[in-house]
């Protein structure tokens, strides 16, 4: 039986790194702030003076995990991109991406889950592994958000967590009898919620997407968070949502190696811990580091998570969750070959 195995990773962050000291200059927040409230220290943004797409640092993040993979591009079937900040209105940037890795003719489909972009992404390519439509897929999560954020003391609840970055997986169709694989997957989404994480402006639904009059630094244009609704929806279905997945499986929690959820909040991420009555070392966290990445934000951990001995071997069993804008959410279960 042909089961989904994750061949490699790999990621790539802007050299440049932005401490919650560095914000104090140009904002009202502190670094106490931050750290209580999001547990972030720092982010990297690209360098403002350079031209840099999703798709730029989603390259780098493919050529470390083709390399690991020992792959070339010309081996690649298919291309998922996972992304909210797209380096132009369209073309989508997965198909920018595969002419930097010299491609003509590769299919490549980009999705806009946002935060959960790698669960739908991963679900997407086992999807297409096992009904034969691609063998070897290459699934890119990056994000540009520095370049549309307000800097500004009005803005500071939304700029000061998010970070650019980007992360890639390489993944293959096997032929083993192995329980190994994607184990269970789970997805939702609920667009009732969807104007409490968004960014409006420009918007298609309007008969000039740049609006007349409207000023050019309109918090409209800028994303925007109900937090304590995000915050509430987040420790309510994380737990349910792996829960279901575990059932699915027909599996405990006790046999699940690490649990990787997406970096949005260590406050959500302990949260969740705190519900489960697991202890913080069977959660992976690096948002301390990265801030959030949205869509690289959970295959940037697992990427961590491998090069430090965490998850990766023979057996290992990995918990993958998440929540973001649309709402979306979900989990998926994969225990290595």
């Amino acid at each position: 039986m042909k089961k989904s195995v994750i061949q490699s990773t790999g990621m790539f962050v802007p050299p440049n790194i932005v401490t919650n000291h560095d914000l104090e200059g140009f904002m009202d927040t502190s670094d106490e702030w931050i750290r209580k409230r999001t547990g972030i220290e720092q982010r990297h943004w690209i360098d403002s003076d350079k031209v840099t797409g999703a798709s730029d640092l989603g390259f780098e993040a493919a050529k470390r995990a083709l390399d690991q993979a020992g792959w070339t591009p010309e081996d690649i079937d298919f291309i998922i991109f996972a992304t909210l900040s797209p380096d132009i209105m369209f073309p989508g940037p997965g198909c920018l991406l595969q002419a930097k890795l010299g491609l003509d003719s590769t299919p490549a489909l980009d999705i806009r889950q946002q935060c959960t972009g790698f669960l739908y992404g991963l679900a997407t390519a086992d999807a297409y592994i096992k009904t034969g439509l691609a063998n070897r897929v290459l699934l890119v999560g990056s994000e540009v958000h520095s370049s549309g954020l307000d800097k500004s003391t009005r803005g500071r609840d939304v700029t000061v967590i998010f970070g650019d970055g980007a992360a890639a997986v390489c993944i293959e169709g096997v032929e083993t009898q192995a329980d190994a694989g994607l184990l269970a997957t789970s997805l939702h989404a609920d667009g009732n919620y969807a104007e409490a994480l968004m960014t409006e402006l420009p918007a298609s639904k309007f008969p000039q997407r740049m609006i007349p009059g409207l000023d050019i630094d309109d918090a409209r244009y800028y994303p925007v968070m109900d937090g304590p609704a995000i915050f509430k929806k987040a420790v309510k279905m994380l737990p349910k949502v792996i829960n279901e997945s575990l059932e699915k499986a027909g599996m405990d929690l006790d046999q699940i190696d690490l649990i990787i959820p997406h970096q949005a909040n260590l406050r959500i991420n302990q949260a969740l811990g705190q519900y489960l009555k697991i202890s913080d070392d069977k959660i992976f966290h690096n948002i301390q580091k990265y801030g959030n990445t949205t869509a690289a934000s959970i295959p940037l951990a697992l990427h961590e998570a491998v090069e430090q001995g965490r998850t990766g071997k023979s057996g290992d069993t990995v918990l993958f969750v998440g929540l973001g804008a649309g709402l979306t959410w979900g989990s998926i279960i994969y225990r290595y070959l």
